[in-house]
């Protein structure tokens, strides 16, 4: 909006052009700028008589002939007031041409821009695009009848979508009441609206679209806050197993530090014990002797002789008086 004198005007930089398509709703929102400069008489009434029979000129007081009276001349006063008229409607006509041709696809333009009556040009768009066409609708009742939500999509704006196609059906004359405008919006809901969507074919009151409207706000508004607050919950658990997770690892840290007293060691590998037959030569022609008594056949550990072999088991012979021998095993 922009002032002009004390009347608030609309601003038309944001109008689509208009292609075919859009003529109903271009033309009321352009005819609208128009009435609220008090331009609209220019396409509304038919052109005035006197630009038929005059011709706009430039009339100074000497050209207005007085009567014997000192009175001026009526032919011509009716002369210099038809040409005022004339000019201004040049002016007006000027400027309504001016906008009109400044908001038209580049297709209409190239059709339009030769003519130089507003009147005509407006005359013209009605005539082809703005008397009943089956085929406009054809094409905006198939447009809201395909017409499907998605959860992909905030609710509300789909709405809006839907409230759109409604209004252009109700544009081309074609009459739908608001329970079945309802109604019909409530079977385009998604997936995960089923349950809401059942609840309101249980209600046994009709619902006009505008409440219905109203109450799918609330009800978006409130599955918005419980996501939010489950995923608030989520993230929680998520920080309380990290936060665990993160303590039992330092304390493992703390029992694998090198110097630690809780320092985990990994198992040494035993070696295979290597036995030997006694006596049995090296590869290079030696043969293996005790270290302990010197004598071969045994090794160190194997002597009788070593320190701590001093309590073994040894095997003591006796004699009976049947010369039978008895072997006894006895600790020294």
């Amino acid at each position: 909006m922009f002032a002009s004198g004390s009347k608030l005007i609309p601003d038309l930089s944001k109008l689509d052009a208009v292609d075919g398509f859009n003529y109903r709703r271009w033309s009321q929102r352009i005819m609208i700028f128009f009435e609220q400069l008090d331009l609209d008489h220019v396409l509304l009434n038919p052109v005035p008589i006197f630009l038929v029979i005059t011709t706009p000129m430039s009339l100074d007081a000497d050209a207005v002939t007085t009567e014997g009276d000192g009175e001026p001349d009526a032919a011509a006063a009716t002369t210099v007031t038809a040409v005022t008229a004339a000019e201004k409607y040049a002016k007006v006509n000027k400027t309504v041409r001016g906008h009109l041709l400044s908001h038209m696809s580049n297709k209409l333009f190239d059709m339009f821009h030769k003519e130089r009556s507003a009147k005509v040009i407006w005359d013209t768009l009605e005539k082809k695009y703005g008397a009943d066409d089956a085929d406009i609708k054809k094409y905006v009742v198939g447009e809201w009848l395909r017409f499907k939500m998605t959860d992909e999509k905030p609710i509300m704006y789909q709405v809006h979508d839907y409230e759109k196609l409604v209004s252009d059906i109700l544009a081309e004359g074609m009459k739908m009441c608001e329970v079945l405008q309802a109604n019909v919006l409530v079977e385009k809901l998604p997936k995960s609206w089923s349950d809401y969507r059942n609840s309101l074919k249980h209600k046994k009151r009709d619902i006009p679209l505008e409440e219905l409207v109203a109450h799918m706000k609330i009800e978006e508004a409130n599955r918005l806050k419980d996501k939010v607050t489950h995923s608030i919950s989520q993230l929680s658990c998520k920080a309380n197993l990290v936060e665990s997770g993160g303590a039992s690892g330092s304390k493992l840290k703390r029992t694998t530090k090198k110097g630690g007293q809780n320092q985990a060691r990994k198992p040494k590998p035993q070696k295979t014990a290597n036995f030997k037959k006694p006596g049995k030569p090296k590869p290079d022609g030696r043969t293996v002797k005790c270290y302990v008594c010197g004598l071969a056949g045994h090794k160190a550990y194997q002597c009788q002789h070593r320190g701590d072999r001093q309590h073994a088991p040894q095997l003591n012979v006796a004699e009976n008086n049947d010369d039978d021998i008895i072997a006894l095993w006895f600790l020294k």
